[in-house]
């Protein structure tokens, strides 16, 4: 069973996240590698007490242009799609989500 894996991540975070899921098992379907995909948004946050984000300040109310990347891993490599995940990815506290996929 596969799962699905949303993120949001700086542009300039894409490639080094993408290639930290990639190596840690995420981006195959069928005999195909590498499989993402991205959109570009605006993510808002407002860092609480000794929140140290890696844009703007704590206090005040952010708002980044960021990018909605999806890709898919294979449930038995959760743990491992997550850790890499949080190694590669910039900000103290990562949104994302993960679904299952029905086929």
């Amino acid at each position: 069973m596969n799962r699905k894996l949303v993120v949001f991540v700086p542009r300039e975070a894409l490639d080094p996240v993408r290639e930290a899921l990639f190596a840690a098992g995420a981006g195959r379907i069928g005999d195909y590698e590498r499989c993402s995909w991205y959109t570009e948004g605006t993510g808002t946050f407002l860092g609480g007490v000794g929140t140290k984000p890696d844009v703007g300040r704590a206090g005040r109310e952010e708002r980044v242009a960021e990018l909605r990347l999806e890709i898919v891993f294979p449930a038995e490599r959760q743990n491992e799609v997550i850790a890499a995940l949080r190694a590669a990815h910039p900000y103290e506290e990562p949104a994302f989500d993960i679904y299952e996929l029905l086929s």
